[in-house]
């Protein structure tokens, strides 16, 4: 299930804040909460609007930080190539070519992401930098770097899976990764390497 899934559960827009999921999940519980629902559907209803605040806890962010990095946005620096795997995402030419199809504003939100991004991959916060890519890919779904980014994210959080015994889930977000960037060998090398040991791990 993609972050925007367990958004739309709360009847909520991609990205919103964490105020807004907390705001969203009180007033749904309300609702569908056994105790005072005692319908079966509101019993499952209950359940999946839980999951997804649950889920979700970990990936909005509050009203300041959003409000914040929109006004500190500055000048657009083109993001050098993605580091955290060492794999090679696109060649100068064409991450120029990239850039130059996006409008300024998209450039920003773009090098901004890509730096917040480094961030929540390095300190391991997955669903967190899961959501922010997923929310990037839908806002310039044309761009190569950010499909690759995407893929590399859900790499490295399927090998994390893979470390915390969680096989089935890391086995879904591997298939992800390689579906998202099947072109990239680099990664496939990767996710195979990840496979390997998922299977010893079995």
């Amino acid at each position: 299930m993609d972050t925007a899934d367990y958004y739309r559960r709360l009847g909520l827009r991609s990205g919103a804040s964490l105020e807004a999921v907390k705001a969203s999940y009180r007033q749904l519980a309300r609702l569908y909460h056994p105790d005072v629902n005692p319908d079966h559907l509101a019993r499952e209803k209950f359940i999946a609007v839980t999951e997804a605040y649950k889920f979700l806890l970990d990936v909005a962010r509050p009203e300041a930080e959003i409000f914040s990095q929109s006004e500190s946005q500055q000048t657009v620096v083109s993001p050098p190539p993605f580091q955290p795997l060492r794999v090679k995402v696109t060649c100068k030419e064409t991450a120029v070519k990239n850039n130059n199809n996006l409008s300024e504003t998209e450039q920003k939100i773009k090098h901004n992401s890509y730096l917040e991004l480094q961030q929540l991959l390095k300190y391991k916060r997955f669903p967190r930098a899961i959501a922010l890519i997923e929310g990037l890919a839908q806002r310039i779904p044309q761009d190569i770097e950010v499909r690759q980014w995407q893929a590399i994210t859900y790499q490295r959080f399927g090998r994390a899976l893979i470390k915390e015994k969680k096989l089935e889930k890391a086995r879904s977000y591997l298939k992800k990764a390689l579906k998202t960037d099947p072109h990239n060998r680099a990664l496939w090398t990767e996710v195979e390497r990840d496979f390997r040991q998922l299977e010893r791990v079995f």
